[in-house]
């Protein structure tokens, strides 16, 4: 792991691609007698690889990139939004979904296959009757989201 006296250090990787092999290189000032090369890789390079994974997963399924409006405080408002809805998502993953197909799905697929969901919605006085398609492949899945107990109909 890198220390918090290894703050300035600087890393990159560079690839060599032949032909079918793929070398990776990892390229830093960190002294090798501290870090050991596969550590160096998979726990500070992969790491921030990961990290642009998730921004990435942000802005192309939540829509973070839509900041076309004129003034800067609805573009920061967009992306707040943008923001809430990924840490609902991650939380929904982590909490809700583990164990579940969708444990380790993109928030696209998530909110594409589990929450756009054609639903029959019905109002009276005292409740509100949500009628899901029996045929609904997730539908488990979206009762235990939800926090409700499937009941028969």
């Amino acid at each position: 792991m890198v220390t918090p006296k290894d703050n300035a250090m600087s890393i990159g990787k560079a690839e060599y691609i032949p032909g079918k092999a793929n070398p990776r290189f990892v390229v830093t000032s960190l002294s090798p007698e501290a870090h050991g090369a596969s550590a160096l890789y998979e726990d500070v390079y992969c790491a921030r690889g990961d990290m642009e994974n998730r921004i990435k997963e942000q802005q192309l399924g939540l829509f973070a990139d839509c900041t076309s409006t004129r003034t800067m405080r609805a573009n920061q408002l967009r992306l707040y939004f943008s923001s809430f809805a990924y840490i609902l998502m991650h939380q929904l993953r982590i909490r809700v979904l583990a164990g579940t197909e969708l444990e380790k799905a993109q928030v696209w697929t998530i909110r594409v296959r589990l929450l756009k969901v054609a639903a029959v919605v019905r109002q009276t006085v005292r409740r509100i009757v949500v009628s899901l398609s029996n045929t609904f492949p997730l539908q488990d899945i979206f009762l235990r989201a939800c926090g409700i107990e499937a009941r028969a109909a």
